[in-house]
Protein backbone atom coordinates (compact mmCIF):
# COMPACT_ATOMS: atom_id res chain seq x y z
CA UNK A 1 0.00 0.00 0.00
CA UNK A 2 1.76 3.49 -1.02
CA UNK A 3 0.51 6.82 0.74
CA UNK A 4 -1.65 9.11 -1.14
CA UNK A 5 -0.63 11.70 -3.02
CA UNK A 6 3.09 10.46 -4.20
CA UNK A 7 4.41 9.42 -7.95
CA UNK A 8 7.58 7.62 -8.67
CA UNK A 9 9.53 7.22 -11.58
CA UNK A 10 12.97 4.63 -11.92
CA UNK A 11 14.89 5.26 -15.26
CA UNK A 12 18.33 3.70 -16.81
CA UNK A 13 21.16 6.06 -16.29
CA UNK A 14 24.35 3.98 -16.53
CA UNK A 15 25.82 6.12 -13.75
CA UNK A 16 27.89 3.03 -13.34
CA UNK A 17 27.15 0.33 -15.61
CA UNK A 18 24.38 -0.39 -18.10
CA UNK A 19 21.67 -2.91 -17.59
CA UNK A 20 19.57 -1.85 -15.08
CA UNK A 21 17.77 1.56 -13.67
CA UNK A 22 19.74 4.01 -11.29
CA UNK A 23 17.76 6.99 -11.18
CA UNK A 24 14.63 7.58 -9.01
CA UNK A 25 12.06 9.99 -8.37
CA UNK A 26 9.86 10.84 -5.86
CA UNK A 27 7.31 13.40 -6.23
CA UNK A 28 4.31 14.75 -3.97
CA UNK A 29 1.39 16.19 -5.54
CA UNK A 30 1.72 19.24 -3.00
CA UNK A 31 4.80 20.39 -1.17
CA UNK A 32 5.04 18.31 2.24
CA UNK A 33 6.06 18.91 5.39
CA UNK A 34 9.56 16.81 5.81
CA UNK A 35 12.70 16.66 7.79
CA UNK A 36 16.04 14.48 7.38
CA UNK A 37 18.62 13.16 9.38
CA UNK A 38 21.98 12.85 7.63
CA UNK A 39 25.51 11.05 8.69
CA UNK A 40 27.54 12.33 11.45
CA UNK A 41 30.55 11.56 9.55
CA UNK A 42 32.72 14.50 9.16
CA UNK A 43 33.33 13.59 5.72
CA UNK A 44 29.90 14.49 4.11
CA UNK A 45 28.87 13.83 0.11
CA UNK A 46 27.58 16.77 -2.13
CA UNK A 47 23.68 15.69 -1.85
CA UNK A 48 23.84 15.58 2.07
CA UNK A 49 25.13 19.17 2.11
CA UNK A 50 22.93 20.21 -0.44
CA UNK A 51 19.93 17.97 1.22
CA UNK A 52 20.55 19.42 4.23
CA UNK A 53 20.73 22.81 3.64
CA UNK A 54 17.21 22.76 1.97
CA UNK A 55 15.84 20.46 4.57
CA UNK A 56 15.99 23.15 7.12
CA UNK A 57 12.82 25.01 6.26
CA UNK A 58 11.17 21.72 6.55
CA UNK A 59 9.69 21.51 3.47
CA UNK A 60 10.40 19.52 0.13
CA UNK A 61 8.28 18.08 -2.72
CA UNK A 62 10.41 15.98 -4.61
CA UNK A 63 13.65 13.75 -4.51
CA UNK A 64 16.08 12.61 -6.58
CA UNK A 65 18.22 9.68 -6.18
CA UNK A 66 21.06 7.47 -7.63
CA UNK A 67 22.92 4.89 -7.12
CA UNK A 68 26.34 3.71 -8.51
CA UNK A 69 27.96 6.93 -7.56
CA UNK A 70 28.21 8.54 -4.29
CA UNK A 71 29.15 12.16 -5.08
CA UNK A 72 31.41 12.21 -1.86
CA UNK A 73 34.51 13.41 -1.91
CA UNK A 74 34.22 14.85 -5.11
CA UNK A 75 34.78 18.89 -4.28
CA UNK A 76 33.49 21.72 -5.40
CA UNK A 77 32.55 20.21 -8.80
CA UNK A 78 30.58 17.53 -6.93
CA UNK A 79 28.61 20.57 -5.26
CA UNK A 80 28.14 22.23 -8.51
CA UNK A 81 26.98 18.65 -9.97
CA UNK A 82 24.95 17.83 -7.02
CA UNK A 83 22.71 21.28 -7.07
CA UNK A 84 22.78 21.11 -11.03
CA UNK A 85 20.85 18.03 -10.78
CA UNK A 86 18.03 19.21 -9.25
CA UNK A 87 17.63 22.64 -11.00
CA UNK A 88 17.22 20.75 -14.11
CA UNK A 89 14.78 18.82 -12.87
CA UNK A 90 13.04 21.53 -11.50
CA UNK A 91 12.14 22.82 -14.47
CA UNK A 92 11.26 19.75 -15.67
CA UNK A 93 8.43 19.04 -12.65
CA UNK A 94 7.35 22.52 -12.84
CA UNK A 95 8.71 23.42 -9.26
CA UNK A 96 11.12 25.42 -7.21
CA UNK A 97 14.75 23.55 -6.92
CA UNK A 98 14.94 24.77 -3.12
CA UNK A 99 12.08 22.08 -2.57
CA UNK A 100 13.88 18.89 -4.34
CA UNK A 101 16.16 16.73 -1.84
CA UNK A 102 19.04 15.14 -3.81
CA UNK A 103 20.78 12.07 -2.38
CA UNK A 104 23.23 9.45 -4.41
CA UNK A 105 25.07 6.13 -2.78
CA UNK A 106 27.54 3.88 -4.44
CA UNK A 107 31.65 5.05 -5.35
CA UNK A 108 32.93 7.08 -3.30
CA UNK A 109 35.78 9.87 -5.03
CA UNK A 110 34.49 9.40 -8.42
CA UNK A 111 32.92 12.20 -10.31
CA UNK A 112 29.59 11.90 -11.28
CA UNK A 113 28.90 11.39 -15.35
CA UNK A 114 27.33 14.37 -16.18
CA UNK A 115 26.08 14.00 -19.24
CA UNK A 116 24.69 10.63 -18.98
CA UNK A 117 22.96 11.67 -15.76
CA UNK A 118 21.36 14.94 -17.28
CA UNK A 119 20.17 13.48 -20.47
CA UNK A 120 17.94 10.73 -18.30
CA UNK A 121 16.51 13.47 -16.53
CA UNK A 122 14.13 14.14 -18.90
CA UNK A 123 12.72 10.39 -19.24
CA UNK A 124 12.92 10.53 -15.09
CA UNK A 125 9.97 13.26 -15.11
CA UNK A 126 8.08 12.35 -18.34
CA UNK A 127 7.55 8.65 -16.54
CA UNK A 128 6.53 10.43 -13.13
CA UNK A 129 3.53 7.95 -11.89
CA UNK A 130 4.85 5.27 -14.10
CA UNK A 131 6.92 3.16 -11.35
CA UNK A 132 5.76 2.15 -7.80
CA UNK A 133 7.50 2.64 -4.47
CA UNK A 134 8.99 -1.29 -4.83
CA UNK A 135 10.34 -0.05 -8.07
CA UNK A 136 12.17 2.46 -6.49
CA UNK A 137 13.64 0.46 -3.80
CA UNK A 138 14.93 -1.35 -6.62
CA UNK A 139 16.46 1.41 -8.36
CA UNK A 140 18.60 2.97 -5.12
CA UNK A 141 20.79 -0.44 -4.57
CA UNK A 142 23.65 -1.28 -4.59
CA UNK A 143 25.24 -4.52 -3.20
CA UNK A 144 21.99 -5.25 -1.46
CA UNK A 145 20.62 -8.71 -2.97
CA UNK A 146 16.98 -7.55 -2.39
CA UNK A 147 14.36 -4.66 -2.25
CA UNK A 148 13.85 -3.16 1.55
CA UNK A 149 10.36 -2.17 2.06
CA UNK A 150 7.66 -1.44 4.81
CA UNK A 151 4.43 -0.58 5.72
CA UNK A 152 2.22 0.43 8.03
CA UNK A 153 -1.67 1.99 8.17
CA UNK A 154 -3.29 3.85 11.13
CA UNK A 155 -6.60 5.65 11.62
CA UNK A 156 -7.68 9.42 12.86
CA UNK A 157 -10.93 9.88 13.91
CA UNK A 158 -12.40 7.39 10.87
CA UNK A 159 -9.57 8.59 8.48
CA UNK A 160 -7.23 6.13 6.90
CA UNK A 161 -3.59 7.39 6.57
CA UNK A 162 -0.61 4.97 5.84
CA UNK A 163 3.33 5.27 6.20
CA UNK A 164 5.79 3.46 3.60
CA UNK A 165 9.39 3.47 3.41
CA UNK A 166 12.62 2.02 1.60
CA UNK A 167 15.60 1.81 2.47
CA UNK A 168 19.12 0.34 1.08
CA UNK A 169 22.27 -0.90 2.39
CA UNK A 170 24.50 -3.69 3.17
CA UNK A 171 27.77 -3.27 3.83
CA UNK A 172 29.39 0.37 5.39
CA UNK A 173 26.57 0.31 8.07
CA UNK A 174 26.96 1.81 11.12
CA UNK A 175 24.86 4.86 10.47
CA UNK A 176 25.60 6.88 13.87
CA UNK A 177 22.38 8.18 12.49
CA UNK A 178 20.50 6.24 9.79
CA UNK A 179 21.45 3.82 7.16
CA UNK A 180 22.55 4.49 3.86
CA UNK A 181 19.59 5.58 2.51
CA UNK A 182 16.43 5.77 3.61
CA UNK A 183 12.92 7.66 2.57
CA UNK A 184 9.76 7.36 4.27
CA UNK A 185 6.27 8.90 3.20
CA UNK A 186 3.15 9.35 4.81
CA UNK A 187 -0.30 10.84 4.27
CA UNK A 188 -0.77 12.25 7.66
CA UNK A 189 -1.11 15.66 8.17
CA UNK A 190 2.04 16.19 10.93
CA UNK A 191 2.91 19.90 12.52
CA UNK A 192 5.83 21.05 11.21
CA UNK A 193 7.58 21.98 14.58
CA UNK A 194 7.53 18.11 15.72
CA UNK A 195 8.50 16.28 12.96
CA UNK A 196 11.99 16.63 13.32
CA UNK A 197 12.42 15.85 16.79
CA UNK A 198 9.67 12.77 16.14
CA UNK A 199 11.90 11.48 13.19
CA UNK A 200 15.13 11.75 14.95
CA UNK A 201 13.70 9.65 17.81
CA UNK A 202 12.61 7.27 15.57
CA UNK A 203 16.28 6.85 13.86
CA UNK A 204 17.59 6.52 17.67
CA UNK A 205 15.74 3.23 18.06
CA UNK A 206 15.89 1.69 14.71
CA UNK A 207 19.13 2.48 12.38
CA UNK A 208 21.28 3.69 15.22
CA UNK A 209 21.02 0.29 16.75
CA UNK A 210 22.34 -1.85 14.38
CA UNK A 211 25.61 -2.56 12.87
CA UNK A 212 27.20 -4.70 9.81
CA UNK A 213 30.62 -3.75 10.11
CA UNK A 214 31.47 -0.59 11.90
CA UNK A 215 31.62 2.00 9.23
CA UNK A 216 29.81 5.33 9.05
CA UNK A 217 29.10 6.11 5.12
CA UNK A 218 29.77 10.05 4.10
CA UNK A 219 26.14 9.43 2.43
CA UNK A 220 23.82 8.20 5.28
CA UNK A 221 20.24 9.86 4.69
CA UNK A 222 16.81 9.40 6.02
CA UNK A 223 14.40 11.49 4.83
CA UNK A 224 10.45 11.70 6.04
CA UNK A 225 7.80 13.64 4.29
CA UNK A 226 4.46 14.01 5.01
CA UNK A 227 1.90 15.57 2.28
CA UNK A 228 -1.32 15.19 4.26
CA UNK A 229 -3.23 14.03 1.08
CA UNK A 230 -4.96 11.42 3.70
CA UNK A 231 -6.87 14.47 5.01
CA UNK A 232 -6.71 13.91 8.66
CA UNK A 233 -6.31 16.54 11.21
CA UNK A 234 -3.40 17.98 11.88
CA UNK A 235 -1.39 15.58 14.04
CA UNK A 236 0.66 17.80 17.19
CA UNK A 237 3.28 16.70 19.38
CA UNK A 238 2.21 15.08 22.88
CA UNK A 239 -1.12 13.87 21.66
CA UNK A 240 -2.96 9.97 21.41
CA UNK A 241 -2.84 10.77 17.64
CA UNK A 242 1.03 10.99 18.14
CA UNK A 243 2.14 8.66 19.71
CA UNK A 244 0.15 6.08 17.22
CA UNK A 245 1.76 7.90 14.57
CA UNK A 246 5.58 7.49 15.91
CA UNK A 247 4.79 3.72 17.45
CA UNK A 248 4.00 3.16 13.72
CA UNK A 249 6.80 4.95 12.33
CA UNK A 250 9.28 3.05 14.84
CA UNK A 251 7.89 0.59 13.29
CA UNK A 252 8.85 0.87 9.91
CA UNK A 253 11.71 2.03 11.04
CA UNK A 254 13.40 -0.77 12.34
CA UNK A 255 11.62 -3.15 9.97
CA UNK A 256 13.99 -1.80 7.59
CA UNK A 257 16.84 -1.53 9.56
CA UNK A 258 16.72 -5.05 10.59
CA UNK A 259 16.34 -6.11 7.05
CA UNK A 260 19.48 -4.01 6.16
CA UNK A 261 21.47 -6.34 8.54
CA UNK A 262 19.64 -9.62 7.26
CA UNK A 263 21.30 -8.27 4.14
CA UNK A 264 24.54 -7.70 5.32
CA UNK A 265 27.30 -8.02 2.23
CA UNK A 266 27.84 -11.77 3.31
CA UNK A 267 26.02 -12.40 6.20
CA UNK A 268 24.64 -15.63 6.95
CA UNK A 269 23.47 -14.91 10.98
CA UNK A 270 21.34 -12.28 12.28
CA UNK A 271 22.44 -11.38 15.65
CA UNK A 272 20.07 -9.56 18.79
CA UNK A 273 22.73 -8.34 21.17
CA UNK A 274 21.07 -7.45 24.05
CA UNK A 275 22.99 -5.82 27.24
CA UNK A 276 21.23 -5.77 31.35
CA UNK A 277 22.37 -4.79 33.90
CA UNK A 278 24.39 -1.97 33.01
CA UNK A 279 24.50 1.48 35.57
CA UNK A 280 22.65 3.07 32.18
CA UNK A 281 20.95 3.06 28.97
CA UNK A 282 23.46 4.46 27.59
CA UNK A 283 26.67 2.75 28.94
CA UNK A 284 24.73 -0.49 28.10
CA UNK A 285 24.47 0.49 23.92
CA UNK A 286 28.43 1.09 24.41
CA UNK A 287 28.90 -2.04 25.58
CA UNK A 288 26.50 -4.15 22.73
CA UNK A 289 28.52 -2.07 19.58
CA UNK A 290 31.57 -3.00 21.25
CA UNK A 291 30.01 -6.84 21.17
CA UNK A 292 28.41 -6.12 17.78
CA UNK A 293 31.39 -4.20 16.26
CA UNK A 294 34.02 -6.96 17.31
CA UNK A 295 35.94 -8.69 14.38
CA UNK A 296 36.48 -11.42 16.95
CA UNK A 297 32.55 -11.86 17.73
CA UNK A 298 31.44 -11.44 14.81
CA UNK A 299 33.60 -14.38 12.87
CA UNK A 300 33.19 -16.45 15.72
CA UNK A 301 29.39 -16.47 14.94
CA UNK A 302 30.45 -16.93 11.25
CA UNK A 303 32.33 -20.24 12.04
CA UNK A 304 29.61 -21.34 15.08
CA UNK A 305 31.87 -21.09 17.68
CA UNK A 306 30.41 -20.91 21.08
CA UNK A 307 33.70 -18.51 21.82
CA UNK A 308 32.25 -16.84 24.58
CA UNK A 309 35.68 -14.95 26.23
CA UNK A 310 35.56 -13.10 22.92
CA UNK A 311 32.20 -11.29 24.38
CA UNK A 312 33.62 -11.13 27.96
CA UNK A 313 36.49 -9.00 26.23
CA UNK A 314 34.29 -7.00 23.89
CA UNK A 315 32.43 -5.59 26.82
CA UNK A 316 35.24 -5.35 29.40
CA UNK A 317 36.76 -2.66 26.52
CA UNK A 318 33.52 -1.20 25.81
CA UNK A 319 34.49 1.61 28.83
CA UNK A 320 31.08 0.54 30.09
CA UNK A 321 31.13 0.16 34.15
CA UNK A 322 30.70 -3.56 35.05
CA UNK A 323 31.53 -6.18 37.93
CA UNK A 324 33.95 -8.71 36.48
CA UNK A 325 32.59 -11.43 39.22
CA UNK A 326 28.96 -10.61 38.42
CA UNK A 327 28.95 -10.99 34.18
CA UNK A 328 26.58 -13.27 32.76
CA UNK A 329 25.94 -14.59 28.80
CA UNK A 330 23.40 -16.81 27.58
CA UNK A 331 23.40 -17.33 23.78
CA UNK A 332 19.34 -18.03 23.75
CA UNK A 333 18.28 -19.57 26.86
CA UNK A 334 21.83 -21.47 27.12
CA UNK A 335 23.61 -20.08 29.69
CA UNK A 336 27.59 -19.98 28.75
CA UNK A 337 28.56 -18.07 32.05
CA UNK A 338 27.02 -17.01 35.28
CA UNK A 339 29.66 -15.11 37.62
CA UNK A 340 32.55 -14.25 35.03
CA UNK A 341 33.14 -17.96 35.41
CA UNK A 342 32.27 -20.58 31.91
CA UNK A 343 29.07 -22.92 32.66
CA UNK A 344 30.86 -26.04 31.40
CA UNK A 345 30.96 -28.55 28.94
CA UNK A 346 27.30 -29.01 28.52
CA UNK A 347 27.05 -25.44 28.09
CA UNK A 348 29.44 -25.59 25.26
CA UNK A 349 27.35 -28.10 23.28
CA UNK A 350 24.30 -26.38 23.12
CA UNK A 351 25.30 -23.02 22.35
CA UNK A 352 26.82 -24.49 19.76
CA UNK A 353 23.97 -25.73 18.53
CA UNK A 354 22.39 -22.24 19.31
CA UNK A 355 24.85 -20.64 16.64
CA UNK A 356 24.17 -23.14 14.24
CA UNK A 357 20.93 -21.48 13.80
CA UNK A 358 20.60 -18.46 11.20
CA UNK A 359 19.18 -15.86 13.87
CA UNK A 360 19.66 -16.17 17.93
CA UNK A 361 20.16 -13.51 20.72
CA UNK A 362 23.23 -12.85 22.93
CA UNK A 363 22.54 -11.73 26.42
CA UNK A 364 25.09 -9.91 28.64
CA UNK A 365 24.45 -8.74 32.11
CA UNK A 366 26.62 -6.50 34.12
CA UNK A 367 25.76 -6.97 37.38
CA UNK A 368 25.80 -3.27 38.25
CA UNK A 369 22.79 -1.88 37.37
CA UNK A 370 19.22 -1.90 35.30
CA UNK A 371 20.47 -0.60 31.99
CA UNK A 372 19.77 -1.89 29.06
CA UNK A 373 20.08 -1.63 25.00
CA UNK A 374 20.01 -3.87 22.13
CA UNK A 375 22.00 -3.77 18.91
CA UNK A 376 21.56 -5.75 16.00
CA UNK A 377 24.42 -7.17 14.08
CA UNK A 378 25.65 -9.65 11.35
CA UNK A 379 28.53 -12.09 10.92
CA UNK A 380 31.39 -11.80 9.39
CA UNK A 381 31.52 -14.18 6.37
CA UNK A 382 34.98 -14.94 3.68
CA UNK A 383 31.99 -13.37 0.90
CA UNK A 384 31.81 -9.91 3.30
CA UNK A 385 35.89 -10.05 2.00
CA UNK A 386 35.58 -10.30 -1.63
CA UNK A 387 32.67 -8.44 -1.94
CA UNK A 388 34.38 -5.42 -0.37
CA UNK A 389 37.73 -5.97 -2.46
CA UNK A 390 36.31 -6.27 -5.64
CA UNK A 391 33.70 -3.45 -4.82
CA UNK A 392 35.00 -1.27 -7.15
CA UNK A 393 35.92 -3.60 -10.61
Amino acid sequence: MTPKGYRFAAVEAAIKKPGRKDLGLIFSDSPAAAAAVFTTNKVKAAPVLLSAERISKGTAQALVVNSGNANACTGVQGMSDARETTLLLAEYLGIDAELIQVSSTGVIGVPMPMERLKSALPRLAAECGKASLDDLALAIMTTDTFPKTAVRTGTIKGVNYTIAGIAKGAGMIMPNMATMLSFVLTDAALDANWIKRCLSSAVDRSFNIITVDGDTSTNDTCLLMANGAAGTDLICEDTPEAIQFADMLDQVLLELAKQIVKDGEGATKFVEIRITGAVSDADARRAAMAVSNSCLVKTAFFGQDANWGRIFAAVGYSGAELDPDALSLWFDDICMASGGIFAGGDAEALGTLVLRNKEFTVTVDLGVGKGQATVYTSDISHEYVSINADYRT
